[in-house]
């Protein structure tokens, strides 16, 4: 009985590794022939959407309370820290209530999708859509109603970040372990982070550095630190000149 429970395991692993797409092979883009100097613009940062939980033997993501909480604070300060070395004023985005709070809300999960499509389509060359293949199109966006976000900043840019670590449980190991025994590879825990700056007049996507497999654990500060270095790679505007944080 239990033989016949993993190898009906081993199948559906098998058919999801299939239809799985290979991981993406680049991991940031910039829009054709946008450049933003150092020193000329205003920066909005949003609250940054943190999740982290365990993944189930089964891969099911379930949100951890405590873990998410010591990785907002972790992040936070690491992101204090990193936006000194942006190039350009950062002003951060304050908590919001009611309405405005349900409108970041849904950007924030917008803005989540719309770079896990970029990744799909954009990133890994074999799935290119035909009307981004070309080399250097870059045409992503949020739509025009993000400019609300930004009413009385005075903020041109908006700075959206999106991360989402599943640690692997137990009976997960213990599954890749058997499936590895079968021939089939499947993963345990995924850590994916998403830095992308927006146009806030328009709602294009003006730069995106999206990775599936992030590395730092957002649990300690160390680990948020390396992560918010990772996020903010290759962010535009940046001097020139080595600033305080280093990839």
């Amino acid at each position: 009985m239990i033989r016949q429970v993993f190898a009906r395991l081993f199948l559906c692993v098998f058919l999801a590794s299939i239809s799985t797409n290979v991981a993406a092979q680049e991991k940031s883009a910039i829009k054709e022939a946008f450049v933003l100097q150092p020193g000329t613009a205003r920066i909005l940062l949003f609250r940054p959407k943190i999740a982290v939980g365990s993944q189930s033997t089964a891969g099911m993501f379930e949100p951890n309370a405590d873990w998410t909480t010591q990785a907002r604070e972790n992040l936070g300060a690491a992101l204090a820290h990193a936006q000194q070395s942006l190039g350009n004023e950062v002003v951060v985005y304050g908590d919001q209530v009611g309405p405005k709070a349900e409108q970041l809300a849904e950007y924030q999960s917008l803005f989540s999708i719309v770079a896990q499509s970029v990744i799909e389509f954009k990133f890994f060359p074999g799935n290119r859509l035909p009307t981004k293949k070309r080399q250097g199109v870059f045409d992503w966006t949020l739509g025009p109603g993000v400019a609300d976000l930004a009413a009385n900043t005075g903020c041109r840019y908006g700075l959206f970040i999106f991360t989402e670590d599943q640690f692997g449980s137990t009976g997960r190991k213990i599954f890749q372990l058997f499936a590895a025994m079968g021939g089939v590879g499947i993963v345990s825990g995924q850590h994916k982070g998403f830095a992308g700056l927006v146009d806030l007049s328009t709602g294009e996507l003006l730069w995106l550095n999206a990775d599936l497999a992030m590395g730092g654990d957002v649990r300690t500060p160390d680990g948020a630190e390396k992560r918010a270095i990772q996020l903010l790679e290759g962010f535009p505007g940046r001097p020139a000149v080595a600033g305080t944080l280093q990839p």
